[in-house]
């Protein structure tokens, strides 16, 4: 009780718009509180991405690019969703 969840989404190998519609969709069916990491490898998720977590009124905590490979930490906290 109290306790926030957490869950990641490989959506290595998909291409926009797969990314942003599977990150919206999961975040729409989230708890508040709960965290999700996005791993994705298209470089339009950069911008799409933070653009969807601003819409979407949820905390973009953490973006990280390792090899190609990008790292998308999003907090569902500030949300009416």
């Amino acid at each position: 009780m109290g306790s926030s969840g957490s869950r990641t989404i490989n959506l290595l190998g998909f291409l926009c718009p797969v990314p942003v519609h599977e990150t919206r969709r999961v975040l729409l069916e989230a708890p508040r509180g709960e965290v999700i990491e996005v791993i994705c490898d298209d470089p339009e998720t950069l911008h799409d991405i933070p653009a969807l977590c601003d819409r979407m009124g949820v905390e973009l905590m953490e973006v990280v690019e390792d090899s190609g490979e990008f790292k998308f930490v999003i907090a569902k906290v500030n949300s009416d969703l």
